[in-house]
């Protein structure tokens, strides 16, 4: 019998279950900062998380006292995103099941999709990067590697790192190590639903939202402008002149003889530190540029990084060809990102109104319906404010395809 009741409460809810369903990148990262947030937020409130201290080690009986600084990033609410649509009171008068399929789960599964890609944009933040830009990686030798980068910067070893990869990764991939899964039900999986599960130190995930960075423009043969530079950006001559994206936001390059050291240890780790361009480049009319770049050269103390500045003149070597398409794969640990969700004011006078939220997950959606008496219909609207951040870009690794 058709369920003539349904309330603006069970649309809230069926729209919340539905999302969680839908999310893919989102369900595998940190979490925990939604208790920071209190109810009825608005778009452009900021929480600072703060991180882990580090310190260096004393050798010897003589105190070496440090100061206690802890680094803290910020987390904003800058994204509200909805879907809107206009249904009728019969549309309401069918039962739950129905209108969950037929009305809900398009516009939920659209929501969905966006919020996880604009998650998986932080993996332009990342500068760990293994595997060659325009070309899918097929031997797990390259996705091991990207758990040796996350070993390298000291990222946990235990049961929260995760893979995500596009699809044509995951055919790769699947195909390659078919019949090498232990786990029966994991082969089950991947011969009936060509899906990986877990294998390699990795909770693997399909998504259709890995998104696709573009080599920049490049050009010349860019050098240091200027030995002994450290902090987050670098004076780089040798540029073709004039050259609009020379670089690009998310380009990666290494330094010769700059080389990476362990966060913990402060030891070489034996391979070249890998930098992330923070901000698009151009030349100007004599080849120079200022290059934005994290992680920042930081040569001693606690949060060294790199064994040492680059000499002036020393080579620049950026990672792919000009203009080469290639989609960014990412192996990540869970506390390497957060995405925080907060719960949006109800407005009166609406005709429905409601909001849902699971602090299990820390998700929260909000269902409005008004009557618009101009064209007599009834207009819905689905709301999620969120933010991400990139709480540690260092824990996970780019995994070029």
């Amino acid at each position: 019998m058709a369920n003539t009741l349904i309330t603006s409460a069970m649309v809230a809810k069926e729209s919340l279950r539905l999302l969680k369903n839908n999310l893919v990148f989102a369900r595998g990262v940190n979490r925990k900062y939604e208790k920071e947030w209190d109810t009825d937020r608005a778009i452009g409130d900021t929480i600072n998380v703060k991180l882990p201290a580090r310190y260096t080690v004393r050798s010897g009986a003589t105190i070496n006292v440090q100061d206690h600084t802890q680094k803290t990033v910020p987390v904003t609410l800058d994204s509200q995103k909805g879907v809107d649509v206009s249904f009728s009171s019969k549309e309401l008068a069918l039962s739950l099941d129905d209108f969950s399929k037929n009305v809900l789960a398009p516009q939920v599964a659209q929501l969905a999709n966006q919020i996880d890609y604009d998650g998986l944009l932080l993996a332009k933040k990342v500068a760990n990067t293994v595997g060659v830009p325009g070309t899918t990686p097929s031997a797990l030798r390259t996705y091991l590697m990207a758990g040796a980068k996350m070993d390298n910067e000291s990222a946990p070893v235990d049961d929260q790192r995760n893979m995500i990869v596009n699809p044509l990764a995951q055919v790769e991939i699947v195909d390659a190590l078919k019949g090498l899964f232990n786990s029966s039900p994991e082969i089950k999986a991947q011969y009936e639903k060509g899906r990986m599960g877990t294998a390699a130190g990795f909770d693997w995930s399909m998504s259709q939202n890995v998104p696709t960075h573009i080599v920049g423009a490049l050009g010349g043969t860019p050098l240091i402008m200027g030995g002994g530079q450290v902090g987050s950006s670098l004076a780089v001559d040798g540029w073709t002149p004039s050259v609009a994206g020379i670089l690009k936001q998310g380009d990666v390059f290494t330094i010769a003889g700059v080389g990476a050291v362990n966060p913990m240890t402060k030891q070489p780790t034996g391979e070249l530190r890998q930098f992330v361009v923070t901000a698009d480049v151009t030349s100007n009319g004599s080849g120079v540029s200022s290059v934005g770049i994290y992680p920042a050269l930081v040569v001693s103390g606690a949060e060294q990084n790199v064994t040492g500045a680059p000499a002036d003149n020393a080579a620049i070597t950026v990672l792919g060809v000009a203009g080469t398409a290639s989609p960014l794969n990412l192996a990540y640990h869970k506390d390497a990102f957060t995405l925080v969700t907060a719960e949006l004011p109800l407005p009166n006078g609406m005709d429905m109104a409601s909001r849902a939220s699971s602090k299990d997950v820390g998700l929260a959606i909000r269902f409005i319906r008004g009557y618009d008496i101009n064209s007599d219909k009834f207009v819905s609207r689905l709301d999620v404010l969120y933010g991400w951040a990139a709480l540690r870009p260092e824990w996970a690794c780019r995994v070029q395809g």
